[in-house]
């Protein structure tokens, strides 16, 4: 019996260790690609003010590819491994869903918190660039008040999640799921980005604020996404059980570490 458990924890702790690990550089390589991309489009000293002066169409392409860097992390090998929900907001609803195993979940959000601080840390490269936009980190819009911003972050997570769970409890189109983030976030970036930056992930606004130590307001990028997940989970319960896995992607490839550690029931 005592060699059973032994088997078993093992186990556990290698598929623990192995999700932890994808989380960790998926959230890592989403902050350190999509956070780039802001600073560049956005940094003092960049040619894309020159190249696209419209701000709003700059905000469109930077929504785009910040999406695409998540969508491509989502199709990848670490989608294939954790699921790559690199935001604990998504994490949160898919325990909720009764999909992930609470401990599970619990190392999910510590590996996706600690990749984006890590995942931060060579966006100090660009120097003054960098600093002029706080390498990218998330602060209430000017002229904008602290109720708005946090609104806005209840709003843009519940709209992304309320999407994400529709893609998924949905055969015919889950497949497609990664690839609504790009368009989803080339409509709310210039649409949110004055009012709040939207975020829509507590590790998204961590990681800038630690290396830029910019801490306005930061707990409205925790208890925004947090509090729009948490609502969009309430509104998408009855398509709950047509959801079979915590991925969002790869879908029919189940392995030994998904039954181990996520099934509930």
């Amino acid at each position: 019996m005592n060699d059973a458990n032994d088997i078993n924890n093992a186990r556990y702790l290698k598929y623990r260790t192995k999700f932890f690990i994808s989380e960790f550089l998926g959230t890592a390589l989403l902050l350190l690609g999509g956070l780039s991309i802001v600073i560049f489009m956005f940094g003092s000293g960049s040619p894309m003010a020159q190249l696209v002066p419209s701000v709003k169409l700059r905000q469109v392409i930077t929504g785009f590819l910040f999406g695409s860097i998540g969508a491509s992390i989502a199709l990848s090998t670490i989608g294939k491994v954790s699921g790559a929900h690199i935001n604990p907001a998504v994490t949160m609803v898919f325990w909720l869903f009764r999909k992930i195993e609470g401990r599970l979940a619990i190392t999910y959000v510590l590996a996706q918190l600690t990749g984006a601080v890590i995942g931060c840390l060579p966006l100090l490269m660009w120097g003054a660039m960098g600093r002029s936009i706080e390498f990218g980190v998330t602060v209430p819009g000017e002229g904008y008040s602290t109720k708005a911003a946090l609104l806005g972050e209840v709003a843009t997570t519940f709209t992304m999640v309320t999407l994400l769970i529709l893609f998924i409890g949905f055969r015919r189109i889950r497949q497609f799921t990664p690839f609504m983030f790009p368009f989803l976030y080339a409509i709310m970036v210039p649409l949110e980005a004055a009012i709040s930056g939207t975020s829509t992930n507590p590790a998204r606004s961590l990681g800038p604020a630690v290396i830029s130590g910019q801490w306005e307001g930061w707990w409205i990028y925790l208890i925004g996404p947090v509090t729009g997940a948490l609502l969009a989970s309430i509104a998408g319960s009855m398509l709950a059980k047509r959801i079979t896995i915590a991925k969002l992607y790869h879908f029919d490839g189940e392995s030994e570490g998904d039954v181990l550690l996520r099934r509930k029931n």
